[in-house]
């Protein structure tokens, strides 16, 4: 088996926080990094892309969603040593949902509606760091 060659420079990633009915979508990895971590559906920004566009990419390969990008919330810069593989500059956006039912790739293996109110109260459910602040900052613009 061939070694994971990681990137020598930081990676720009997005993901959204999807809201449907007062909820959020959390997405739960099956691979590292993070693997086991509820998080938001996303991933890497491909070259020559808007951050938009690779949003919409994104959450249609790992959930197939449709989606409307409302706004930037917030951002997370994931350094080597914390994410035990790349250097990651993480755009999250929010979203709403517009249609379809999640149907999961290959990189997650669980999602759920939690309402973000709710977040604090899940103990038994591990999060990715920064998750509850950029859906909390994600709630206030979807509700503008």
């Amino acid at each position: 088996m061939a070694a994971i060659v990681q990137p020598t420079r930081p990676q720009i990633a997005v993901s959204a926080a999807i809201f449907r009915n007062g909820k959020v979508l959390l997405t739960r990895r099956a691979r590292s990094p993070a693997k086991g971590f509820y998080s938001l559906p996303g991933g890497r920004v491909e070259f020559g892309e808007s951050l938009h566009q690779a949003l919409a990419r994104e959450v249609d390969e790992e959930t197939g969603l449709d989606i409307d990008i409302i706004g930037l919330a917030g951002w997370r810069e994931v350094l080597p040593a914390e994410a035990g593989a790349g250097h990651y500059l993480i755009m999250s956006f929010a979203a709403r949902w517009v249609a379809r039912e999640p149907v999961l790739n290959d990189e997650l293996d669980d999602y759920r509606w939690i309402a973000p109110e709710a977040l604090a109260s899940l103990g038994d459910l591990k999060l990715t760091g920064g998750l509850e602040e950029v859906i909390q900052s994600a709630a206030r613009l979807i509700e503008t």
